[in-house]
């Protein structure tokens, strides 16, 4: 049997007030009745109404005053009407929130279909919130997003829509902003949840077995695709895709068709594609180091995850959620938060992000069991952190860079006499040159 809907009716006008109160009453509502707007705030979330009617002219608290009141709060949709009603008010209740406006004397079937409509709005609205709050914990996005930072809020509700969707999404943020960790929540959300997800981080491509590593070959290896089939394939640091396998990787993603290497017939394969960067992909297509096609089919839903820095008071909400946890896993009472501490956590520019923010708790909690510690103390043992690259990716372009920098000082700058000492080809020779931002002038001259 449907739950019974509720109404609140406010009225300084006794007679009004009960006539509303026998009609309402006959057609299945379940009615409360108020002469002033003030009583009628004070019972409202006990009542938890699905509409309140209000007449607009009243003795202290008018029905527009209320209508302000309630559109501050988490409130039902409010119906006015008045004897006195003009154009010009009608108009501006409804644009301050107003569900409608009725000029009394109004027709009563008229006010049933007014008040019915609202009513079924309202609670399809709080549904849809609920079920919004129940798949965004069951996902753990609540764990994944924590925050009261107004973008995460919006964050965490695009993240919800975009996870029920088809198409791929691209994941952007810096280093250590959880992209992962959202790529495997939007996964547990999605229609694919029941598959598998893989994860397969693009820096650690061998150029020269790229298309193998991704789609897989005739013989033994079954490639990501193929391992990711009826579930997700998480393209970590999408940037580093070699450009002469993007655009196969492309026609997978439009087709869900790959083609193993060796293969002569094409595999039809059911995978969602998340992708994440941490570089300006915008700025990698104009220096023709990724295909704007290949761009364009990866971003239908993009989603940006802010540097810490940014997120002002979240930070020491974060640092707090990750205390808790560490401090259970080392079976050690959680240490107190001070002023000190909290000052130095929002002075930190936090380059690792919340990465780093997690393995500053970790310190923290590690001096607490030995019996003393800061949040400064742990934060100075960080300092030299930024010597060495956060990433897989940044340790392999650090050595990229110092082993082509002192080839081409060796071999002169004779390129082709390069790529035959690093073993590999002339483009891809090219392509790293470009990449890594190197500059043969200079290397040259500092050679000499």
């Amino acid at each position: 049997m449907p739950e019974q809907n509720r109404t609140v009716v406010i009225d300084d006008d006794q007679e009004m007030r009960q006539s509303l109160r026998v009609l309402l009453e006959r057609s299945g509502w379940e009615v409360q009745v108020f002469a002033s707007a003030q009583q009628a705030m004070t019972k409202l979330d006990a009542i938890a109404p699905d509409v309140v009617v209000s007449d607009v002219r009243m003795p202290g608290m008018s029905g527009m005053e209320l209508l302000d009141a309630l559109t501050k709060r988490q409130s039902p949709p409010l119906v006015l009407v008045s004897a006195h009603g003009d154009i010009p008010m009608a108009v501006d209740a409804i644009q301050k929130g107003a569900y409608t406006f009725l000029e009394k004397p109004f027709e009563p079937r008229r006010l049933l279909t007014v008040l019915k409509h609202a009513a079924d709005q309202y609670r399809l609205s709080g549904m849809t919130v609920r079920m919004r709050e129940q798949l965004a914990s069951l996902s753990g996005l609540d764990r994944v997003l924590l925050g009261g930072d107004a973008r995460m809020a919006d964050l965490k509700s695009a993240a919800v829509d975009v996870a029920t969707a088809h198409g791929p999404v691209l994941i952007r943020g810096e280093t250590g902003t959880g992209k992962e960790l959202l790529a495997r929540a939007l996964h547990r959300l999605g229609s694919h949840r029941d598959g598998t997800f893989v994860a397969l981080n693009c820096a650690t491509l061998v150029p020269e077995r790229a298309e193998e590593q991704i789609f897989g070959n005739a013989d033994t290896l079954r490639g990501s695709f193929r391992q990711a089939d009826d579930g997700t394939l998480f393209l970590d640091e999408i940037g580093a895709c070699p450009i002469d396998v993007q655009p196969k990787l492309l026609r997978a993603i439009e087709t869900g068709q790959i083609q193993p290497v060796g293969e002569d017939e094409a595999i039809q394969t059911n995978v969602r594609i998340i992708a994440a960067t941490n570089e300006d992909l915008d700025e990698m297509v104009a220096d023709g180091l990724f295909r704007s096609d290949l761009l364009f089919r990866l971003n239908a839903f993009e989603l940006r995850l802010p540097r810490l820095a940014d997120r002002g008071d979240d930070i020491v909400l974060l640092f707090d959620h990750f205390v808790g946890q560490l401090s259970e896993t080392y079976e050690v009472a959680p240490p107190e938060l001070t002023a000190d501490d909290a000052a130095a956590l929002l002075a930190h520019s936090w380059p690792g992000n919340v990465r780093e923010l997690r393995h500053v708790a970790e310190r923290r909690v590690l001096a607490a069991r030995r019996g003393g510690g800061s949040v400064a103390e742990a934060l100075r043992m960080d300092d030299g952190a930024d010597e060495v690259p956060a990433t897989l990716r940044e340790a392999v372009a650090s050595f990229e860079r110092t082993l082509i920098a002192k080839a081409i000082a060796a071999h002169a700058g004779r390129m082709d006499a390069v790529a035959e000492a690093l073993g590999i080809g002339r483009r891809t020779l090219n392509e790293k040159i470009v990449k890594l931002g190197l500059e043969k002038d200079k290397l040259l001259g500092s050679s000499n």
